[in-house]
């Protein structure tokens, strides 16, 4: 019962506000832009200032622990996986290959792995290297592939000017470089001044809750014709239901048990470790899938169903983690 307690404690206040931004988005409570509004609050000032404010006081060391290891293997595992059924199984061109391979394999961990982590974890330093691994090496890769694919840019986009884009991937992206400055600042082994420190505690800690809303805001489908619910580009097939649950199924059951096995078999983690790697691979599909297909002018519903579906079943998925690894007490 103590252990039953426990996970509900720490996943209610998820499914709850989950909820509340649900109903917000099928009722029209706060409007027909809240999800785009609050989301950008999310991902360009909250978010950033909880990454810059997590990295600046978590020493660069920690980024090397054998935690990472582990779920960098499941993560690569996973989006070999998804890259080869897009690939092989449904001959799809390079640049929706990499979206495959992200739909797959890029875990949700800006905005709902930090209050996941928060609830099941007890707090969220492992949350900041497993977004420096996904920021610093895993889209730069990506990018790179739908940059230089079919998809890459429009006609006429010189190679020059694809690079450039590239190299100033980090000053565009305020996640990424939101966590480059906060480990700037912790290689530097200085504190942050108190008034800079509580700054980003403040805005930091509005992207717990906001998230968990957007999140809810983003499982109500939306009409043809309405925003996040029309299709881009793509071809014919595109999205194909057993392609969309191979999808779903390499990220939420394959990836973290592939990452179980590797801290188990492989670095003998210990409990928490495993339970921090094994949480963290579990997440949902990334909503940044969705942003690069539409973005890139491939078809969106790979990865928006796969956003969709992953999200819905990881709320058994983690919960499953939590009843069988344990979470930490409050």
């Amino acid at each position: 019962m103590p252990a039953l307690a426990s996970l509900l404690s720490a996943f209610v206040p998820i499914w709850a506000l989950t909820a509340v931004g649900y109903l917000a988005a099928r009722t029209g409570l706060l409007g027909e832009q809240a999800e785009d509004v609050l989301g950008l609050l999310v991902f360009r000032l909250a978010m950033p200032a909880a990454l810059f404010g997590l990295t600046a006081r978590t020493p660069l060391g920690a980024f090397a622990d054998a935690s990472l290891l582990a779920f960098a293997a499941g993560t690569v595992l996973a989006m070999l996986l998804g890259l080869a059924v897009s690939r092989w199984a449904f001959g799809r061109r390079p640049a929706e290959q990499a979206i495959g391979a992200m739909a797959a394999g890029y875990v949700n961990a800006a905005n709902l792995g930090i209050p996941v982590a928060v609830q099941v974890l007890g707090d969220a330093t492992f949350i900041a290297p497993v977004l420096l691994f996904q920021v610093l090496l895993v889209t730069p890769v990506v990018l790179t592939v739908l940059e230089g694919g079919e998809a890459g840019g429009r006609p006429g986009r010189a190679a020059g000017t694809r690079a450039g884009r590239l190299l100033l991937l980090p000053l565009r992206s305020p996640v990424i470089l939101g966590a480059g400055l906060g480990s700037l600042v912790s290689a530097t082994g200085l504190p942050l001044p108190q008034a800079v420190r509580h700054s980003c505690e403040l805005l930091g800690g509005a992207g717990v809750p906001t998230a968990l809303l957007v999140l809810g805001m983003s499982l109500h489908v939306r009409p043809a014709g309405a925003g996040a619910g029309v299709d881009v580009g793509g071809g014919a097939g595109a999205g194909r239901p057993v392609e969309i649950g191979a999808s779903v199924v390499i990220k939420t059951l394959v990836q973290p048990l592939a990452a179980f096995a590797v801290g188990v078999l492989a670095l003998h983690l210990t409990d928490r470790q495993l339970l921090a790697v094994v949480v963290c691979s579990a997440l949902p599909t990334a909503q940044n899938v969705f942003i690069y297909a539409r973005q890139y002018e491939l078809s969106t519903v790979l990865a928006r169903k796969s956003v969709l579906y992953s999200t819905l079943l990881s709320m058994l998925t983690l919960s499953a983690v939590g009843w069988a690894l344990g979470t930490v007490p409050h």
